[in-house]
């Protein structure tokens, strides 16, 4: 049996609720129809991370082989977003793309455990989209931190859900009502234990900490105005819309937007033999 908890503005304040149907019930007895809720994050974590690939049918697709062992990078606590809210692409920018994924959320602190223990330590199960501004990918492809970091890039929700088997389990994302991704867990290499037991050997996990599992095949480009589903079964739908920034990338600091082949590749798919072969397009630089 599973439950799903969310983390809701109520009253001007942040308040904890457990679904009940379509309402939100919190512990003092209040409700709010799920309609009606401004959502938050459900969790606060002290970090996010992710790993770059897992999903066989998106190794597939970028024709490459996954490494021995999973690599992940950090998106910062400030990039956190909620469901229903708004997805900032910087003035500037254009290549914005979606990662439907799922999230795991821990519950306990773990430090040096076991894939068979690791499942002791999960709260539940989210939905997340690991947005990425790969207009920065020839400057931050080893860190991504420009790429996947920039403030508003990892809306996770609606909720928690407690007690969910992640195997077997449908993904898809949905661009303004037209399937986009379609995978299935089952495709995963390391599994949500494995990916916990990997980082928990030398990084301490603390409750609410947040696992970005990795994302099917077909990533692409979004724009302002588009609305961007990911839906996960037995999870539910994590729904946001992609507005424009109202300030430009500063043009006197820092690497500039570039729109070289590994830009491109990356974020409108397809001829990755190509990639790094051909030099940057440097127009799209202020």
């Amino acid at each position: 049996m599973t439950t799903e908890y969310r983390r809701i503005l109520l009253d001007g304040n942040a308040v904890d609720v457990r679904r009940e149907g379509e309402t939100l019930v919190a512990g003092d007895g209040r409700t709010v129809a799920i309609a009606d809720a401004t959502h938050l994050p459900p969790v606060t974590p002290s970090k996010i991370v992710c790993v770059h690939l897992n999903y066989s049918s998106r190794v597939e697709e970028m024709m490459t082989k996954l490494p021995p062992a999973p690599t992940y990078f950090h998106k910062p606590v400030s990039a956190l977003n909620a469901h229903e809210s708004a997805v900032v692409r910087p003035q500037g920018c254009k290549w914005l793309n979606y990662e439907g994924e799922i999230a795991i959320v821990i519950g306990r602190t773990a430090r040096n455990i076991s894939p068979e223990e690791a499942g002791d330590y999960i709260r539940g199960y989210s939905i997340g989209n690991d947005y990425g501004l790969h207009d920065f990918r020839d400057t931050d492809s080893g860190s991504m931190l420009r790429v996947k970091g920039a403030d508003t890039l990892c809306p996770v929700g609606p909720g928690i859900v407690e007690g969910w088997d992640f195997h077997d389990k449908r993904i898809r994302t949905i661009v303004n009502g037209e399937v986009r991704q379609d995978g299935n867990t089952n495709e995963m290499k390391w599994d949500m234990h494995y990916l916990v037991a990997d980082i928990a050997r030398t990084i301490t996990l603390q409750p609410g900490d947040i696992l970005m599992s990795g994302t099917p095949a077909i990533s692409r480009t979004v724009y302002p105005g588009d609305v961007v589903e990911v839906e996960v079964e037995g999870l539910g739908t994590l729904r946001n819309h992609i507005v424009e920034g109202p300030t430009p990338i500063r043009s006197d600091v820092g690497a500039q937007p570039t729109e070289s082949e590994e830009v491109l590749s990356t974020a409108k798919g397809g001829d990755w033999e190509f990639r790094g072969i051909r030099k940057p397009d440097l127009s799209n630089t202020h």
